[in-house]
């Protein structure tokens, strides 16, 4: 996806706004398994995938617990860090080599002073993000593991052909025999 149907997607711009901060937005690659966040650590930047697919983690003693996917067009943020500069919880990492549109948080908190459609761009950005998250802990608490997997079915069958299993179990919180039977039930 590229970065003006990225951009477009979340808010459109002016062009001229557009345009501008384009300015700021450089273009990154990783290998897959590459740590692109790490827990406990301020990450100044905000990303958008262009090519790839991406998996949010938290670590307890015991295992690391999958809670978000990302693929082709979607950002990658800690909202703790852009919201409040602080060290966010989370640890993003690439489960495919990944393209990515990179952005400076510092550099996009001046253009919001500078400009009002940048600024309502960035208003959407998180209100996008906010109901994003709002919509995983609603569906963790009132839904089946059946049920959120038949939700991934339907809104990112893609993810289904290139996670691992193991992830998809973690994300759903199962086994990852529960969700053989879960896989098996279904066909």
């Amino acid at each position: 996806m590229n970065i003006d149907e990225t951009l477009d997607q979340i808010y459109i711009l002016p062009e001229n706004s557009k345009k501008n901060l384009k300015k700021y937005i450089t273009e990154i690659s990783h290998p897959k398994n590459f740590c692109l966040m790490e827990a406990n650590r301020i990450v100044p930047y905000i990303y958008f995938i262009k090519k790839g697919i991406v998996r949010a983690y938290a670590t307890t003693e015991s295992k690391d617990i999958t809670f978000w996917f990302g693929s082709e067009g979607e950002p990658v943020v800690s909202m703790k860090s852009y919201v409040e500069d602080k060290p966010g919880y989370e640890n993003i990492e690439l489960l495919e080599d990944c393209e990515f549109y990179k952005l400076k948080t510092d550099i996009l908190r001046k253009l919001f002073n500078e400009d009002i459609h940048i600024a309502n761009w960035g208003r959407k950005f998180a209100e996008k993000e906010l109901v994003k998250t709002e919509e995983i802990i609603i569906s963790r608490q009132f839904k089946t593991s059946l049920e959120c997997y038949k939700d991934l079915m339907r809104n990112k069958p893609d993810l289904l052909k290139r996670v691992q299993l193991g992830h998809i179990a973690s994300y759903l919180g199962i086994t990852q025999v529960s969700l053989s039977r879960i896989r098996a039930e279904i066909k």
